[in-house]
């Protein structure tokens, strides 16, 4: 099955599209990585030929939420920062991670844990992601 590249998730940023200043360029991959987090209620880093990622975003969106979504197969520096994520989670791979709030959840399986128990929504309200 093949997807559309820019049709279904067209509204979701990449930083690859946006001019980065030198200051953030030479930023530390971690520090990259705080900063992208704290920039949106809810952001995912993501490749865009993940299928879990792609569930990730789906679930977001599914329930009302539209997340800051960083695709790092198309950042320049994505490897530096999934090889970040990858120490920050201490797992591989290292793709979907999730920032509610600008505090890390973790990777999918905390994602589906915190929404079958009923944490995600209050995660969601409380960093103004969901008006429920």
């Amino acid at each position: 099955m093949q997807y559309q590249a820019a049709e279904p998730w067209g509204y979701y940023m990449v930083p690859a599209v946006r001019s980065a200043p030198a200051a953030v360029s030479t930023m530390d991959p971690l520090e990259r990585v705080a900063r992208l987090a704290s920039e949106s209620a809810v952001v995912i880093f993501s490749v865009s030929s993940c299928c879990m990622c792609h569930a990730a975003k789906r679930l977001f969106s599914g329930m009302g939420v539209s997340p800051m979504v960083y695709e790092l197969d198309q950042d320049p520096r994505g490897k530096e920062i999934e090889r970040a994520l990858q120490r920050l989670l201490g797992t591989s791979p290292a793709v979907p991670v999730v920032f509610i709030g600008g505090k890390l959840v973790g990777a999918m399986d905390r994602v589906m844990a915190s929404h079958i128990n009923g944490t995600l929504v209050p995660l969601l309200k409380e960093a103004g992601a969901l008006w429920l």
